[in-house]
């Protein structure tokens, strides 16, 4: 279960079957130990249908409960600049 929780955080939010042929894992493997991290409220899940080449596919999107990824790197805007001075100016 570690995998796929190190796998969620470096990755975001990810198919079952992304997150299968990543970690090399089954799909039904994983598809149980997401429900058990989601049962514990580790992991949030949704169904998704997704379609390629015309053909559906039926799977689980999931993502780490409560992580919030580090700020991306590089220029921010004038309104979060703004945003952040004002905060500092309330503290």
């Amino acid at each position: 279960m570690q995998a796929i929780l190190d796998y969620l955080k470096q990755s975001g939010e990810r198919l079952d079957s992304e997150i299968a042929a990543a970690t090399g894992l089954s799909l039904a493997n994983v598809r149980l130990r997401v429900t058990d991290l989601h049962a514990r409220g580790a992991v949030m899940v949704c169904r998704s249908i997704r379609y390629k080449d015309g053909k559906e596919i039926d799977g689980l999107l999931c993502r780490v409960s409560g992580y919030i990824p580090p700020a991306a790197p590089g220029r921010k805007s004038k309104a979060h600049l703004q945003a952040k001075a004002t905060a500092a100016e309330r503290s």
